[in-house]
Formats: C-alpha cells, sequence, structure tokens
C-alpha cells in the first residue's frame, strides 16, 4: 500500500464487522481495497468481502487516533467495550464484570462470527484452528475462546477469582493465570478444544502455574 485509504474507504473500513471483518461497499470500493490489499474476496459464493490483517490495522488505527473527550464516568464506562464502541473479550482485571444475559448473547454472537471467520479464511474451511486474525490479537482470541466455554475472568472490582490472559515476549504465544490448578486445567482443555497448543509452566521467583498457549498451524 503506498497510498493512505481515502475518506470513503476508511468509512467502510471502519464499517466492517468487528469480529469477521466482513465489509460492505460498493463494488468499485471494494475491489480498490483489495487492490491495495486492505480485503480480500472470497473465493466460494456469496463472494463476500473481508479485511486482511492490513485493513484490521487500519481499522484499529483510526479507532486508537479518534478523539474522545474524558468523562467523569470513564472508571466505570462498560468493559465490555472499547473507546471504539468494538466488542472486546474480557482478558480479566476489568472492573464490575458483567454477566447478564446479554453479555452472554453478545459473547455467543462473537465467538460464532469467530469461527465464520475461521471457516472463511483458512485453508479448506477449518474452522478446528485458528486464521489469521487470531494470530494478531492473540490476547483477544484466547479470551473469546475462554469467556465463550462459560470461564469467567478476574475482576478487579470486586476482585472476585478468574482467568487472566496476558501477552508474553514469545513469539505467538499468551500466558493465561488461573486462581488455582482445577481453574488452570479446565482453561487448558477448552483453549486445546478451541486449536491452540497449551503447556503449563511455574513462574521461577513465585513458583505460580500458568498456561503457555500459541494457535495450532495445523
Amino acid at each position: 500500500m503506498t497510498r493512505p485509504p481515502t475518506a470513503a474507504q476508511r468509512r467502510v473500513i471502519d464499517a466492517a464487522d468487528p469480529v469477521t471483518g466482513r465489509l460492505r461497499g460498493t463494488e468499485s470500493q471494494l475491489a480498490a481495497l483489495v487492490k491495495r490489499e486492505l480485503a480480500f474476496r472470497h473465493p466460494r459464493p456469496p463472494h463476500d468481502h473481508f479485511l486482511t490483517p492490513a485493513g484490521h490495522r487500519v481499522r484499529e488505527e483510526t479507532a486508537t487516533a479518534a478523539p474522545r473527550a474524558p468523562e467523569a464516568s470513564d472508571h466505570a464506562r462498560d468493559p465490555a467495550r472499547e473507546s471504539s464502541g468494538v466488542f472486546a473479550a474480557r482478558v480479566g482485571g476489568e472492573e464490575a464484570i458483567d454477566s447478564g444475559p446479554s453479555r452472554i448473547r453478545e459473547v455467543h454472537s462473537a465467538w460464532q462470527g469467530l469461527l465464520e471467520l475461521r471457516r472463511m479464511t483458512n485453508p479448506h474451511g477449518a474452522v478446528d484452528r485458528p486464521c489469521a486474525w487470531e494470530r494478531t490479537h492473540l490476547v483477544q482470541a484466547a479470551a473469546l475462546a475462554l469467556e465463550a466455554a462459560g470461564h469467567r475472568p478476574a475482576d478487579a472490582h470486586t476482585d472476585a477469582e478468574g482467568y487472566r490472559v496476558r501477552a508474553t515476549p514469545q513469539p505467538e504465544a499468551v500466558a493465561v493465570r488461573g486462581p488455582d490448578a482445577e481453574a488452570l486445567r479446565e482453561c487448558a482443555a477448552t483453549l486445546e478444544q478451541a486449536g491452540w497448543q497449551v503447556g503449563e509452566h511455574t513462574e521461577p521467583r513465585t513458583g505460580a502455574r500458568y498456561l503457555l498457549a500459541s494457535p495450532r498451524r495445523t
């Protein structure tokens, strides 16, 4: 990509489905995004267009750059959404965790959308392993798999025990911590079922056990 997308193209990118990256726009707009390698046209009917990893980065850069006036209630805003209003899985440590029916529906919808993205973008339509989007959003992808399976994230406000997913210095790997050994085993089983390779490790300084999880490729 040699030039930044036009304002019209940015609007199409910004309006993409937050999980699957599915695009809506005119044929000329979509073709231009494909030419810039910000989108691709799926080879199978109905031949929808989706954001590429580069397109997702443009979308996220736009959301990050958007100005937002500080509000007095910022500390209590819904942690289910980032400042851009995009769905975000619970990584653990957020305040005021909501596990009500609306959140359950939202998580279920996001997980189904992610499975559809796997089907659309993985070779042979495989849904049993993570796709390219998950490899560029490791923490969110692992957290969504856990939350969609019913695991409860840690709640900073109430000090409720639960999982915590964090980035690591290792490429394509996240660390998952839990309140006890049983919770870690359950998280490991969920991630393995979702297509992740999981190993249990010990923190050298504290002796605490944690999981190291990476997206499975085959």
